[in-house]
């Protein structure tokens, strides 16, 4: 079999297995560029910490503004494709879609993203310090910053979390989905997580989209915050848990439903399960 058959399999295999290919990349987001655009957040965010960057007090203006309009630029993009790609699913067509709408919502959104750096940058802040504080083995909050998987996790889901908030599709997911792959932790955009949020170790950690998380909340590896079904019927329904404020959950304990809710200042215990709401200050253990 010569190389033009082997070509002509693959072209046929996608004629016949449609779903798993896209051949229209002008109107699909890439994923590459995606995870391009947080390196430049990344950057913005921690300027000096996770990029080699030659800058001082001289070149700091210059080098925000190139990494602002990089991500302006990218983003909106980005944005655009993913509406586009959006509005035809639910139409079954690209005709009549309005680009230039499009676009102005995608640049909207942008720059909408760029004016909450600052917020994010004092909610991240108060992560850092709450891991260093909460972690006898973390030496600095540089090293925090530097090396923990569980406030790059956190970075990323507030990032995803303001652009799901705001309506975009497809983009925050493919920002969630590639940090998981890196850290093994799993945090919905759609979750609602307040401040000095602290994931301790961190891999095989599960927050899902309608998970409600207070202040002051430290988990632990293996967590898993769930839904006690997952029927398709569901997807618009609260089906994740309500973790209150001041709580601690070690290693592996699961904690699964919608209606349950973990009260203020309680811990819960590793390998345990829990499916049924916890008043406050409650200690629960495996028995």
């Amino acid at each position: 079999m010569n190389i033009d058959m082997l070509i002509d399999g693959i072209l046929d295999s996608y004629d016949r297995y449609g779903l798993i290919n896209r051949t229209d990349k002008e109107n699909f987001p890439n994923r590459e560029n995606v995870v391009s655009i947080l390196q430049d957040l990344q950057s913005l965010i921690f300027p000096g910490f996770k990029y080699d960057e030659e800058i001082n007090p001289y070149n700091l203006r210059y080098l925000t503004g190139q990494k602002v309009n990089s991500v302006v630029s990218k983003l909106t993009r980005e944005i655009q494709k993913a509406l586009i790609f959006t509005l035809a699913q639910k139409k079954g067509t690209t005709e009549n879609i309005e680009e230039s709408h499009c676009f102005k919502l995608a640049e909207q959104t942008s720059i909408a993203l760029i004016e909450e750096i600052p917020e994010i940058r004092r909610l991240i802040r108060l992560d850092t310090i709450s891991a260093y504080m909460g972690d006898p083995a973390a030496r600095s909050n540089e090293e925090v910053i530097l090396s923990y998987p569980g406030l790059e996790a956190i970075l990323i889901y507030r990032i995803a979390h303001f652009l799901y908030k705001n309506g975009v599709p497809l983009i925050p997911r493919i920002m969630s989905e590639h940090v998981h792959g890196k850290t093994g932790i799993d945090i919905h955009p759609g979750a609602t997580i307040g401040e000095s949020f602290f994931i301790d170790h961190g891999t095989g950690v599960v927050i899902g989209e309608t998970c409600i998380i207070g202040n002051n909340v430290k988990i632990y590896q293996g967590v898993t915050l769930g839904a006690l079904s997952v029927k398709k019927n569901l997807k618009d329904k609260k089906r994740h848990p309500t973790i209150e404020d001041d709580v601690t959950i070690y290693a592996n304990a699961t904690i699964l439903g919608g209606k349950t809710t973990i009260g203020k200042g309680s811990i819960i215990g590793g390998n345990t399960w829990v499916t049924d709401s916890v008043p406050e200050k409650t200690v629960i253990t495996q028995e």
